[in-house]
């Protein structure tokens, strides 16, 4: 049986780390390099480091974070923000990056995961969806959720699988922040409908949280921000959690 992965998140602005609720609200949670490197030596399975307002603002993730947050972890490590052709993600892998997560630029041209599934192989490609349920449908939505679709989000998600992602990374809108729990019901039509990784991530505010996603959810990873930066949930805490409740992690 795969190990199920814990993934601490980065959310990059201005160069710091933040965390917000239901993606507004930010307040700063420290120096995401300073948070890479005890997040690599107390266990966590991988990092996503995302730069939040680079496709908001026009820009390139920072190329240069990347490289010295890759200078000081040995886990795998994606980096997200702003990406939007072949040569943005060449420059982010060769600076350190493990594999790279596109949003908005691949709902504005799905094109562009075929192209770099191609380029890179999928293995390098994951695609972060976030969406929020109205009126009982999921409903994608790009630009840090500031910009509503009209795709939902399981079609969405099996062409995204069909074009060659190698992974989903699927936000809930609805739970982002709260701490109240991530959408299990979501996560498990996605688990169920696809054959590709499916990391959940918005809403964990205790352990009982990423038990649920992997048995209820049927997630294969789980992602956090604010409980593991305010040390609210210690990773190797969680992961003796999960093995109580028989869920396989790496200790």
């Amino acid at each position: 049986m795969l190990t199920k992965r814990i993934i601490p998140c980065l959310d990059i602005k201005d160069g710091r780390t933040v965390k917000g609720i239901n993606f507004i609200d930010l307040r700063d949670a420290g120096d995401p390099v300073e948070l890479a490197e005890i997040y690599a030596k107390s266990g966590a399975d991988e990092l996503v480091f995302l730069d939040i307002s680079a496709t908001e603002e026009k820009r390139k993730t920072l190329a240069n974070l990347v490289r010295r947050v890759a200078e000081k972890v040995n886990i795998p490590f994606t980096v997200g923000g702003g990406i939007s052709s072949v040569e943005d993600v060449d420059i982010l892998l060769k600076n350190g990056a493990d594999k790279v997560s596109v949003n908005s630029s691949a709902v504005k041209n799905p094109d562009l995961i075929n192209k770099l599934a191609a380029k890179f192989g999928s293995q390098c490609i994951t695609v972060a969806i976030d969406a929020k349920q109205i009126n009982d449908e999921w409903m994608v939505h790009l630009v840090g959720g500031k910009v509503p679709t009209d795709l939902n989000l399981f079609q969405w998600a099996k062409e995204v699988e069909n074009r060659g992602a190698g992974e989903i990374l699927f936000t809930s809108m609805n739970n982002d922040g709260t701490k109240a729990g991530f959408a299990n019901e979501a996560l498990a039509v996605l688990s169920s409908t696809l054959n590709i990784p499916i990391i959940a991530s918005g809403g964990a505010g205790n352990m009982q949280h990423f038990t649920d996603a992997f048995l209820e959810g049927k997630a294969d990873a789980a992602l956090a921000a604010s409980v593991f930066h305010f040390k609210e949930i210690e990773i190797k805490d969680l992961k003796e959690e999960l093995l109580r409740n028989g869920v396989e992690v790496r200790l």
